[in-house]
């Protein structure tokens, strides 16, 4: 299926040439949609991957320093210059490294280069949980009970679990990734919870603020893609269903959500579009909601860019989500109203990292042998987002993600069918993958059923999560 979106031809106020600050397969990506705008790119690297095969895919790059990403992706400065000396008017922060820093954003801005993205302000804002929290209960939209801002000490934090209930959680208002985040069963556990996730906080991101929340068990992780343009207007692209995880991190999503009626649907992404407009939000952005066992969803969190998953809607409704972004960073109203948003069929994401799923996750950098996933030749159709092939080396500075395989099927079975072919007909040799988890998730009958949490991976037999 090939993305659209609305409009045929570049507007005439798009970019000339952008400089793309990230890696791999997402820079490939944006890459990939700036070629078919006529945007010349400027890609970026580090020194371990100055001859890397991907590289070939930019019409120039820049090498920003040594392997590690604090001396290369993660240097503000040295992207900007790259930026200027290569006479790129814009820089797309794809995701990770860099992509939700609001002092990247100002200092693209203070040097006349427009960062795709929203602006710093409301990057701030939404990147601390607390402040996003009291945004979204303002903008209307459901938050799960807990503090009323951040917590001031421990004594604060117990007076408050007493009250609300146990188990609660105690969270890092600049956290992410699972980090500075700790789940209390019982109140002789809170103080060493409180001091832990603060240090751990402290440590990871220079923020030990937390705050608390009634921890709500048995929960699913649904995420609603917004647009919003500089001219208020905003509207959603669905949802996605996020609830296979481990340890906070994602490893399938699909859409449409089998926990959500229809009437649920609909609803979800009208609240969810409303919100965006209600705190001036401009770009791409998804919404996080957890669905309780019992039922109402909750506000989590906001995303303020392009989402690893991103491709799974783009399956579902045929517009170029990339295409999107460039062109409301460009100063274009969005060309689509709500209407003509349409989803159709089912998809399917599987990310594939270089883990060892059967010890304990390990990484696993290395060369690739072979690296042979093929598309599918049956109903439905596959989508392959990579950066890598045979002969390529996996480097051990970076994320494990190889590759990600989004299936599209007119239905939720036909969807899992193709999946399971395509996965099955891959030949990935070198480096352990996490393929075969993959498999035994597909074919569980809690998978199929679509009866499945935030709690386990169904049909993996190392299911237990921290």
């Amino acid at each position: 299926m090939v993305p659209r979106a609305g409009g045929c031809y570049p507007s005439p106020r798009m970019f000339k040439r952008i400089l793309i600050a990230n890696r791999g397969e997402v820079a490939l990506r944006i890459a990939r949609t700036a070629r078919a705008l006529g945007i010349q790119t400027v890609g970026v690297c580090s020194s371990a991957e100055r001859g890397a095969s991907w590289l070939r895919h930019f019409d120039e790059h820049v090498c920003l320093g040594g392997p590690a990403p604090r001396e290369s992706y993660l240097r503000p400065d040295a992207i900007v210059q790259a930026a200027l000396q290569t006479g790129a008017s814009a820089i797309h922060p794809g995701w990770g490294f860099l992509a939700e820093n609001p002092r990247f954003a100002a200092l693209c801005a203070q040097h006349g280069i427009t960062f795709v993205g929203p602006s710093a302000a409301l990057m701030t804002k939404m990147g601390l949980k607390s402040p996003a929290k009291a945004a979204m209960k303002a903008a209307g939209l459901p938050v799960i009970p807990g503090s009323d801002g951040l917590l001031e000490s421990a004594e604060e934090a117990q007076k408050l679990a007493d009250a609300i209930g146990y188990p609660v959680i105690v969270k890092a208002d600049a956290g992410g990734g699972g980090r500075g985040m700790r789940l209390v069963r019982e109140a002789s556990a809170l103080r060493e919870a409180y001091a832990s996730a603060s240090a751990e906080a402290a440590a990871a991101f220079g923020n030990g603020a937390l705050y608390l929340e009634k921890y709500l068990s048995g929960g699913r992780h649904i995420e609603v893609q917004i647009l919003a343009d500089r001219y208020g207007r905003a509207l959603h692209l669905f949802e996605r269903e996020c609830s296979i995880q481990r340890n906070h991190q994602k490893l399938i999503e699909e859409s449409p959500s089998p926990a959500l009626s229809p009437k649920e649907r609909e609803e979800l992404g009208a609240m969810s579009a409303r919100a965006a407009a209600a705190i001036g939000y401009t770009n791409a952005g998804t919404i996080e909601y957890l669905k309780s066992a019992e039922g109402p969803l909750y506000f989590m969190e906001m995303n303020t860019r392009l989402q690893v998953e991103h491709p799974v809607t783009e399956m579902l409704t045929g517009l170029d989500i990339v295409k999107l972004q460039l062109e409301i960073a460009a100063n274009e109203p969005l060309r689509i109203a709500q209407g003509d948003v349409k989803s159709s069929g089912h998809a399917i994401e599987c990310r594939i990292n270089a883990e060892d799923p059967s010890n304990e996750f390990r990484p696993a950098p290395g060369v690739l042998k072979s690296f042979a996933i093929p598309f599918d030749r049956g109903p439905g159709n596959v989508r392959v987002e990579t950066y890598l092939e045979a002969g390529d080396e996996i480097p051990p500075y970076y994320d494990s993600l190889i590759a990600k395989v989004i299936a599209h099927g007119n239905t939720r079975e036909e969807a899992i069918a193709t999946m399971l072919r395509t996965l099955g007909e891959s030949k990935v040799e070198g480096v352990p993958t996490t393929i075969p988890l993959h498999l035994a998730v597909l074919a569980s009958a809690e998978f199929r059923d679509g009866k499945y949490d935030t709690r386990t991976i169904p049909g993996w037999k190392s299911a237990a999560r921290a």
